[in-house]
């Protein structure tokens, strides 16, 4: 896989969410200001656009590069976050120009940790990383056990969902959720909805 599969990944990621736009907003307006279906959908086609329009061959700087454009688009909280998440995953493979499956696990083991530093949260407090968190469990398991990348990627998306569905055990601890505290206990997240729908965008682009 080389920077075509990026190209690939983020032309997902893009189409996810502008197919679930609404979604995001109606989930969103249960517990924000309603707005995160049109920022991830913008912001994940600033992403996908910066690395599409590019002929940089350096999979670390694509993704930085990504992340950057998404930051200047959509320079909301989650705008942010989502974009620290792509540097951070640049960082971590910066020089490459070919991907392992594991290299894969490592590039959202990273967005994980930039989204995780950036937003000073932790598993378990209702955020986006309760999506990601379960799907890289799952996939590490799955590249570990020798398991082909396709399987490994649908066992991925479905610990996401898995991860998104139990967001309703957890009560807000960030945001404007965290202001009903143990009323906000019963409602989806819906930052791991879009961890969710990462994890759905990934399984397609291996299939």
């Amino acid at each position: 896989m080389d920077r075509l599969y990026v190209v690939k990944l983020l032309e997902e990621f893009k189409n996810i969410m502008l197919e679930h736009k609404e979604y995001l907003i109606e989930l969103d307006s249960v517990v924000g200001d309603g707005d995160l279906g049109l920022t991830m959908s913008d912001g994940f086609a600033a992403a996908y656009q910066a690395v599409a329009g590019s002929d940089e061959s350096d999979i670390g700087k694509m993704l930085y590069n990504a992340g950057k454009a998404m930051s200047t688009a959509v320079p909301s909280s989650m705008g942010t976050l989502m974009a620290s998440g792509f540097m951070q995953a640049g960082k971590a493979l910066k020089g490459k120009t070919e991907l392992t499956p594991m290299d894969l696990y490592n590039m959202f083991e990273a967005y994980f940790e930039g989204v995780a530093n950036r937003g000073k949260a932790k598993v378990g407090e209702k955020t986006f990383l309760d999506g990601l968190h379960p799907a890289l469990v799952a996939l590490k398991a799955s590249l570990e056990a020798g398991e082909s990348l396709q399987d490994a990627a649908a066992k991925a998306e479905e610990a996401a969902e898995k991860g998104f569905e139990n967001t309703t055990t957890m009560v807000a601890v960030h945001g404007r959720a965290a202001t009903r505290g143990e009323a906000s206990r019963s409602l989806k997240d819906p930052g791991a909805a879009v961890a969710m729908l990462m994890m759905k965008a990934f399984r397609k682009s291996v299939a």
